[in-house]
């Protein structure tokens, strides 16, 4: 099997076909030859929007894997781009987690003569800032647009709000989140619009405010401007990841009060829901209600029932959902296989996680990260640590690259499993990507540990058919039999080697989810001593 490195058969191969690289330079190539033409023949039947489209895509192409540097490619190319190129550039940099490359874009765009500021180019800004935790540099925007002589309107005080509620401390971003909406009332060219209160009235439900939904909600009866169904969506969903049902079914009753039809989110966010706090019998009356409604299932609607009936080792209720699907004419796509992987995992069937993951890997061209983490967490899950290991030698050896998610999961389970061995295996692979554990990745190996100590080791159900296979599991048992167990203190000596200097701080990737929970590098450095007490 591909879930197991002993295996024979090939994952896929990481070469790009050469034919459909050519095509896509040349395609590239014509458009900038189309861009240099439009002065004398623009018009005749081509879109503008999609050219400018395919002229980003052959910028990125050119500095993709760090050939080359964005700005110098656009000094190339500087009598063909405008204003629009940037934004398109701003919004795909923006997703690419590129937030520096995009401030480097708007000092070269300032040097040009045909720049002028406009508050869409800053309040774009200020949104990849503000997605990426750069508080900061949002503000520092702010106030940029503000020297340029722009006045702030509705849609720069929507980014700023978006911006802060990034941010970690959630609780002081919703008191200047809602300090910045007080401000926009009294400002005739600022007043709040409906994602203003789309903004704010998410951010309140996910914070459990519910006293301060109710005054938005107040508040936006009184105004000019209508909910709509993005608002009670949003509302809906901060309740219902929180697992507040109550709260979250009055928001129905005020949708329905106001005769706003329920959409397909608003269908499977309830479906998440319900199947969260496992009140299936709601659950499965919400999705007899999507199938009579006008509205059809997803992906998503399958893949959370999935889930969550895998959550409660409810096999046979979450196979049936998978004949549903495929009886309603759905083929389960990359993110099915890997929640399929998930139920089998709880469930003890760790065979069965296999055989869906080799046909994950068979199916796709590349094999997705979250699946490798998904296969990685049954091995784990179910204490096989050893198979975890060789499946994350062989994806290494394919070309997947791990992130910090990855890492986390398996550190929690080899402290767990106390095996000093895979622990420090799996810190010099941390330290050679270049990935910093923080404080929170520190803590919760420490907690895995702790646990491992006073528990006793869950006893694996004999049944032949929730076993991985008769080699994985002997071979697992003789491996925890050999290996050396792992003090308290070593597991603190273990962090205290890779934490952060100067210059192993610098070694972080940007490519590693540096402003995740997971593995940053602005987090407060933790020495023994502290760790310790």
């Amino acid at each position: 099997m591909l879930a197991c490195p002993n295996t024979s058969s090939p994952w896929p191969q990481r070469q790009p076909a050469l034919a459909s690289a050519r095509q896509a330079v040349v395609a590239a190539g014509a458009a900038a030859a189309r861009g240099k033409r439009r002065g004398a023949d623009a018009g005749e039947g081509a879109d503008p929007a999609a050219e400018a489209a395919e002229l980003v895509r052959f910028f990125l192409r050119k500095t993709s894997g760090g050939k080359e540097r964005l700005v110098a490619v656009l000094d190339r190319h500087v009598k063909v781009v405008r204003t629009e190129h940037c934004f398109l550039l701003f919004e795909e940099l923006g997703r690419r987690d590129g937030w520096v490359q995009c401030l480097e874009i708007f000092r070269w765009m300032q040097k040009q003569r045909w720049y002028v500021a406009d508050n869409g180019i800053y309040s774009k800004l200020i949104s990849v800032m503000g997605r990426k935790g750069q508080i900061r540099m949002a503000m520092w925007l702010f106030s940029q647009m503000r020297n340029s002589g722009c006045k702030p309107d509705t849609s720069v005080y929507n980014a700023l709000i978006g911006a802060h509620l990034h941010s970690r401390d959630k609780s002081k971003a919703l008191v200047k989140a809602l300090g910045y909406f007080d401000k926009m009332k009294g400002i005739e060219r600022c007043q709040p619009n409906i994602v203003t209160y789309n903004i704010l009235l998410r951010a309140c439900a996910r914070a459990s405010d519910t006293k301060q939904v109710d005054i938005l909600f107040k508040d936006l009866d009184e105004s000019p401007v209508s909910p709509d169904i993005y608002t009670y969506n949003g509302v809906i969903d901060g309740y219902g990841k929180n697992g507040m049902i109550k709260e979250m079914e009055s928001v129905l009753v005020r949708m329905k009060s106001k005769q706003c039809r329920p959409d397909v989110i608003t269908f499977n966010i309830l479906i998440d829901s319900y199947g969260r706090k496992q009140t299936f019998d709601k659950m499965e009356q919400v999705f007899k209600s999507l199938l009579r409604s006008k509205e059809k299932p997803t992906h998503p609607t399958f893949n959370s029932m999935i889930t969550n009936y895998g959550k409660a080792r409810l096999r046979e209720k979450a196979e049936s959902v998978l004949e549903k699907m495929e009886e309603l004419g759905f083929k389960p796509n990359y993110v099915t296989q890997e929640c399929l992987i998930t139920l089998y995992a709880y469930c003890d069937c760790v065979s069965k996680a296999q055989q869906i993951f080799d046909e994950l890997v068979s199916s796709q061209s590349t094999v997705p990260l979250s699946s490798l983490n998904s296969m990685l967490d049954a091995y784990c899950m179910n204490r096989l640590p050893m198979e975890a290991d060789r499946l994350l030698d062989t994806a290494i050896e394919k070309g997947v690259v791990p992130n910090a998610s990855t890492y986390k999961l398996l550190y929690k389970a080899y402290t767990r499993a106390n095996d000093k061995m895979l622990v420090q295996k799996l810190l010099q692979r941390m330290n050679k990507q270049g990935i910093v554990p923080n404080k929170k990745f520190f803590l919760d190996a420490l907690e895995a540990f702790g646990n491992s100590v006073n528990k006793p080791r869950r006893v694996r159900a004999s049944n032949a058919a929730t076993e991985p296979s008769i080699d994985s599991a002997s071979n697992s048992e003789m491996a925890s039999s050999r290996k050396t167990k792992l003090s308290f203190s070593e597991a603190v000596d273990g962090f205290t080697r890779i934490l952060p200097n100067s210059n192993s701080a610098s070694k972080a990737d940007a490519g590693s989810e540096i402003n995740s929970e997971t593995a940053t590098s602005d987090e407060p450095e933790l020495s023994f001593s502290q760790v310790a007490s």
